[in-house]
């Protein structure tokens, strides 16, 4: 009989070194597995029991390490970190990669009519409204309020943007005009972060030590934050709204894409989805998700506070979001 499995083994914390970017590469390509969608119900609560009870001390007989943190990425992939609650299937991290292929996809293929790029800007803003709501902070609650005025403003700023380059990308190369709805994506996060996580801006967010002792709250690592996570999010769109464009531009030309128009848009959505199979987990991983920030970067009162309660302390860290 295999010896039991201890009860030592850390789960709230990711399996791979987040220090580095290969161990949170190697996390987020977990976090991200689309296969985790096709998971039943009955799956999700054995990963949800076996993950609970674990925690709680128990180690069910047999259990391997192995399937301790297979059972821990269904788990984190299905249910709310602070609320325990089963997420929405469109708002969770693994449903990333079919969901913005499909809307990236359309956005690229039908970009040449005013209707149309009203619609999938549209489209592309509600399903960032509810993977925003669905990954929500339970420390800083989104309220409806939030929710409403940063989906409205990020609507307008994405159709805005598009319209506007649209009608000035008129007369230039096709080329030119086949990258307005990346711009459009790229003004859109700018607004829809920031607005989103206002409540952070204003009040400030969770800031530790090394060893997650919470110190206070800082609006200075909250503009960090909230810098990183757009950036991220631009990088994540970036190759699969860069790259498909080159790409079609050049079949478009050809005497098959002429013959079989019909397979433009499967082709452009294929082609968005082989980027974002790559582009979600690697910019996910750009910066840590326990990110750090030197003490005298923080406002003079928060610094004073923590000169006052630990002279020595030189960083402080947050969680800096998705």
């Amino acid at each position: 009989m295999p010896p039991s499995l201890p009860a030592t083994i850390n789960i709230r914390e990711p399996r791979w070194d987040q220090s580095t970017f290969q161990g949170r590469a190697k996390h987020f390509f977990m976090v991200t597995d689309p296969r985790n969608l096709l998971l039943s119900g009955a799956m999700l609560e054995e990963a949800r029991r076996v993950v609970e009870d674990y925690r709680a001390g128990t180690v069910p007989p047999g259990l391997t390490e192995e399937q301790l943190w297979r059972a821990k990425y269904i788990y984190d992939s299905a249910f709310h970190p602070d609320t325990g609650e089963k997420m929405l299937l469109v708002g969770r991290m693994s449903a990333q990669v079919p969901m913005n292929m499909t809307i990236t996809g359309c956005m690229l293929t039908f970009y040449r009519t005013t209707p149309a790029v009203l619609f999938w800007q549209w489209v592309n803003q509600s399903f960032n409204a509810i993977v925003n709501y669905t990954n929500r902070s339970g420390d800083a609650p989104i309220t409806p309020s939030q929710l409403g005025t940063a989906y409205v403003s990020a609507t307008t700023g994405a159709v805005v943007t598009a319209l506007g380059l649209k009608s000035l990308t008129k007369h230039l190369p096709a080329i030119i005009g086949r990258y307005v709805p990346f711009a459009a994506v790229a003004a859109a996060n700018c607004i829809n972060i920031p607005l989103m996580r206002q409540r952070e801006l204003k009040l400030g967010i969770p800031i530790t030590d090394e060893n997650g002792n919470r110190l206070g709250e800082s609006t200075a690592a909250a503009q960090k934050a909230i810098f990183q996570v757009v950036v991220s999010r631009i990088g994540m769109a970036a190759p699969a709204m860069a790259i498909p464009p080159v790409i079609m531009n050049a079949l478009e030309k050809r005497a098959f894409l002429k013959r079989y128009p019909y397979l433009n848009a499967p082709l452009q959505v294929g082609l968005v989805g082989l980027c974002l199979v790559f582009a979600t987990p690697l910019c996910c991983a750009l910066f840590p998700q326990k990110s750090s920030m030197a003490v005298s970067r923080l406002e003079p009162e928060v610094q004073a506070w923590i000169r006052e309660k630990d002279p020595r302390l030189e960083t402080v860290y947050f969680n800096k979001g998705l």
